[in-house]
């Protein structure tokens, strides 16, 4: 890791991983600029542009003088669209490193997200900037709002099969930070969470958390996608880094 200070762009800086993820770069001492949306004014610490990737708007400005881009911006559809966008901006500009979050099963979920989000990956490595590409698992707040969804109804829908293994948005950020800091590395080991759950078993975890108590139906996710979730394509369980916090560790602070 160097600790020379860059000129870094965050996309996504406001969001859940990079509201974590810019203070830390801030602290390590680098020169940050947040792309968004809408116009905010600078703090003491952090410039602001506004850009919109998807339409390609403004990303030749967002860039200018950067020498590092952290990709976290991401949305249900897009994200190959948008990054090819960042991309075509960061080589006019010679950007010397990106850093990308991706999603495990990027290349073998047959869902629309995950195929943009390998749409993405691809639109990286092929540009001839040096990169870094982090493949994680569903963040925790992403599989709670999966089980609070389920609990809405008077019974709980229990699709056969299904498994994540969430990890800590903040084990994430402490990973991305360590890559931007870093050298390219290519595509790096995935990081996961340390447990990997039946979606009956995080569904329990919060009912239990909550009070709550439904009645289980077991339900069956149907065709290719049901059959890639059985298969457990969007879990890592051999090879990945692991994060320390538990969906449990999660809960118990979230639900005070």
């Amino acid at each position: 890791m160097t600790n020379t200070a860059k000129n870094i762009l965050v996309t996504g800086g406001t969001g859940a991983l990079g509201s974590l993820l810019v203070p830390r770069l801030v602290e390590a001492g680098q020169k940050v600029r947040v792309l968004t949306r809408g116009t905010r004014p600078a703090d003491e610490s952090v410039e602001y542009v506004a850009c919109d990737l998807l339409k390609g708007e403004g990303v030749d400005e967002a860039v200018a003088g950067v020498d590092t881009i952290v990709h976290l911006a991401g949305g249900p559809k897009g994200d190959d669209v948008a990054t090819g966008h960042l991309v075509a901006a960061a080589k006019k500009a010679g950007v010397g490193h990106i850093v990308y979050i991706s999603v495990i099963g990027a290349d073998t979920m047959p869902i629309g997200y995950f195929r943009a989000k390998h749409g993405a990956e691809r639109a990286i490595a092929e540009s001839g900037i040096p990169y870094t590409t982090l493949r994680a698992a569903q963040f925790h707040y992403l599989a709670l709002n999966i089980v609070r969804s389920m609990t809405k109804m008077p019974f709980l829908p229990v699709p056969g099969g299904l498994r994540f293994q969430p990890v800590d948005a903040r084990d994430v950020a402490d990973r991305m930070l360590e890559l931007t800091l870093g050298e390219p590395a290519g595509l790096v080991p995935d990081l996961t969470g340390p447990t990997v759950y039946d979606v009956r078993e995080l569904a329990a975890g919060y009912l239990a958390a909550t009070g709550k108590k439904r009645v289980k139906l077991p339900v069956r996710i149907p065709g290719k996608i049901g059959k890639a979730y059985r298969a457990g394509e969007n879990l890592t369980l051999e090879g990945a880094l692991v994060g320390t916090r538990t969906f449990e560790d999660y809960l118990a602070t979230e639900l005070v």
